[in-house]
This record gives C-alpha cells, structure tokens and sequence, in this order.
C-alpha cells in the first residue's frame, strides 16, 4: 500500500481507502455481520488506513460495525464520517430518496456526539457535510459550529462530500474557495469524469485533498456487469435504466487497449486512473468481498496508467466514446 497526505491535513491516508456503506447499507447486497466484519479487518492487514463511513448509513450501523470490527484499532486507522441528515426524527424513508437534512448548530452538535458514541471514540478524523447544498456551505453559523468541535478536539478536520444530484460543482467551488475546507468527496472514473475536471484545478489552487469514489463507475469497471445482469429491487444498482447499462457496454468495449499490455485487472486499472491526478489523495471503491479487497489494494503497486493511455482515455470521454447517443441522452444515476 501506498500513502498520501490528504490536502492541508496531516492525515496521511493509504492510496485505496474503505467505504464502508458496502457493508451497511444493503445496497450492494447483503453483507452479513460477520463477513462485512472481516472484511474490513483484512483491509487493515492489507495497509488500508482510511475508512469512510456517514451516520446515515444503515440508521447508525455504518459508524457500528467500524467501532465493532476496528475499536481495538482506533490508533491505527482514520475515520471518516458524514452529518447533516436528520434521521433522528424522520426514520421513514420511501426507497432510496432523500432524508431531511439538518445544519443547524444544535443538530451538528447533537449528530458529532452521536457519532461519537457509536464509532466508541473521543473524535472523528474527518467530519463531512453529507450532500450540502450551497445554502449550508453559506452558513457561517454551520461553520463557526465546526471550528468549535475542531477546537473541543471532537473532530481534526471537516470537508464536504457532494452529491452528484445533490448538490455539485457549485456546491465543490464554494466549499474550496469561500471555506477553504482540506477535503472534498468527489466522484471521479473513466466513465464518469465530469464535473470532477472542473474541480481539479481549483483543487490544486486551494491546496484542497480529494477523496474519490466509485471509481468502478458501480460496477462497470470491475467486470460486475454484463448484457444479463439484473439485481434485486433493494440493490442500489437496480435503479439504473437498461439504456445506461447497454451504454456503458459499448464504452468499455473501447476500453480493451488498457488491459492488452499489463498483468492488471481493468478494476486495477481504474483506480491508477483516478490516482494519476495528484490531488486525488484516497480512492473508495465498492467492496463487497476478499477477492475485491485483495485486487483493489494491490492496485497502487500496479503499473502507473501512461500519458499516451490518459490521452487516449480523454479523447473517447470527450467524444462520448464516439457513441451515437450525446451524453444528455445517456442516463447515469447519483451515487
């Protein structure tokens, strides 16, 4: 494994990270207990230091099973955690949409001793704004709140993971330019790169350390899917539409040359891509058993994707994979 300082922070976190929402949320499958448990211990043998997880995940487990796997571990891990939904109070939810979000002061504080209690710590490496629209990063209420906890010690640093469908590139630029936060959640792969490229130089400007997930585009780039693939009605993956997914086959069909002169999966090759922008500190891909895990960290130690590689890899995105169909006609779904 491999390490890097993330931003202005001096946290010092492993080039591939843990979401943890694979093993808590249902929403790549189900994940038992005791496998998502092991899972996440053989990512910390593996160099895996960074784990990322938001109190929203399973209604509090997500933040559960860390403490429950890693506790013992606390000094050797980071953690990541996420607020500004208020499930406390409004636990029904239709599906997949969206909660009602909190940024009050009193509810941030009441959220971080929360997330305290159950990840069984006295503070949280990085606190993130949960899909902040542009009115909470124009809060300053919000923001003297988190310079306190800063100041109490409950939590080093705060950033902002963003959306894609809620809240996005204004939501990046405010929070890197007004905020000046060391963090931003981003997500960024072959498949999906905008408006990631658009964050980069302002990233590189503020001095702001990005993490990013999906680098797999769910699944797409990790040899999940195929023309027959179908999922459950509870899996995240199921909301997509069959246009999206016949779509991205014809797109990874361009993508063959990546693998025809090295011995790394395409999956490892996604994750190098995502790597090779220097902001780009932590990746966090889904992982959802021991063989992903395995590939997915030994993925720093594969070959760097080359220059004439990145190239090729813009000019297809930039010409839509010289596909009929125009990017607006293209479905793809928030993650």
């Amino acid at each position: 494994m491999k390490y890097r300082i993330l931003g202005k922070t001096n946290l010092e976190v492993s080039e591939v990270g843990f979401g943890v929402w694979t093993v808590s949320t249902g929403w790549w499958g189900k994940i038992e207990e005791r496998d998502g448990m092991a899972l996440l211990n053989q990512a910390v043998d593996l160099g895996i230091n960074f784990f990322d997880t938001g109190d929203t995940y399973g209604l509090g487990y997500g933040e559960e099973i860390l403490a429950k796997a890693l506790g013992k571990k606390r000094n050797d891990i980071l953690i990541g955690t996420k607020f500004g939904y208020d499930f406390y109070t409004n636990v029904e939810r239709d599906g997949h949409s969206e909660r009602p979000q909190n940024f009050s002061p009193e509810f941030v504080r009441y959220a971080c001793e929360q997330s305290l209690r159950r990840l069984n710590t006295d503070h949280i490496d990085l606190y993130q704004l949960h899909n902040p629209r542009l009115s909470a990063i124009e809060s300053d209420d919000l923001f003297e709140t988190l310079e306190a906890l800063v100041d109490e010690g409950k939590i080093r640093y705060y950033g902002s993971a963003l959306g894609p469908d809620i809240g996005w590139f204004e939501e990046g630029e405010a929070s890197m330019k007004e905020r000046n936060v060391p963090s931003i959640q981003i997500i960024y792969s072959i498949l999906e790169q905008e408006p990631a490229r658009r964050f980069f130089p302002i990233a590189e400007e503020e001095g702001t350390g990005l993490l990013s997930r999906v680098p797999h585009a769910s699944g797409m780039l990790d040899g999940t899917y195929d023309k027959y693939t179908v999922f459950a009605p509870t899996d995240h993956r199921s909301h997509r539409r069959q246009v999206w997914l016949e779509t991205s086959l014809k797109k990874m069909e361009q993508l063959d040359f990546l693998t025809q002169e090295t011995d790394a999966t395409i999956g490892q090759i996604a994750i190098q891509f995502a790597l090779s922008r220097g902001s780009i500190a932590s990746i966090l891909p889904n992982i959802t058993n021991p063989e992903q895990l395995v590939e997915f960290a030994a993925a720093p130690e594969t070959p760097n994707v080359s220059a004439e590689a990145l190239e090729r890899i813009s000019d297809l995105y930039d010409h839509n994979f010289y596909l009929e169909e125009t990017p607006e006609q293209v479905e793809t779904s928030g993650r």
